[in-house]
């Protein structure tokens, strides 16, 4: 197999796998945002300590693999994007992604550790507000890596 032959497939199995880890975390992130945080004001006070326990612990057996799987591959396109595929996408993405994370780290993290301590309005009405950052940037970026898989599937079609 030559070189060039073993690059197209690890770039093909890179790019694969970022599609999927991104749209599955368009999903995850959609339903955590709509359906699954606002319903955290209808646990009951008595019983919302030991829930936020638990969905912080279960969630993060989802959400922790694909978000660095995410993250890797996003850092791989930027250096071995096929070159059918813009140069900027794949910094955009990037980009977006570090906006995710950082909304995680230094915004979301902290608000669950405070409603683990146990259920506070303001504290749920801020964690639902600043979500959007995440939901948002998570959206844009499935618009971003469809591109460039399009982009990478019809290379004489280069739209960007």
């Amino acid at each position: 197999m030559s070189e060039s032959v073993a690059l197209e497939q690890l770039v093909r199995l890179v790019l694969t796998a970022h599609v999927a880890t991104t749209w599955a975390m368009v999903g995850v992130i959609l339903m955590v945002q709509v359906v699954h945080y606002p319903l955290f004001s209808s646990v009951g006070a008595s019983s919302f300590t030991a829930y936020e326990v638990l969905h912080t612990q279960r969630i993060t057996w989802i959400v922790a693999p694909l978000m660095v799987t995410e993250f890797l591959t996003a850092i791989v396109l930027v250096y071995v994007s096929p070159a059918s595929v813009s140069t900027s996408l794949p910094w955009i993405g990037l980009f977006l992604l570090a906006v995710i994370w950082i909304s995680t780290a230094f915004v979301q993290v902290p608000l669950h550790r405070e409603l683990g301590s146990g259920f506070d309005s303001l504290v749920h009405r801020k964690l639902l507000t600043t979500n959007w950052v995440r939901t948002i940037a998570w959206v844009a970026r499935g618009l971003v890596v469809a591109v460039v898989a399009y982009q990478y599937l019809n290379p004489s079609e280069r739209t960007l």
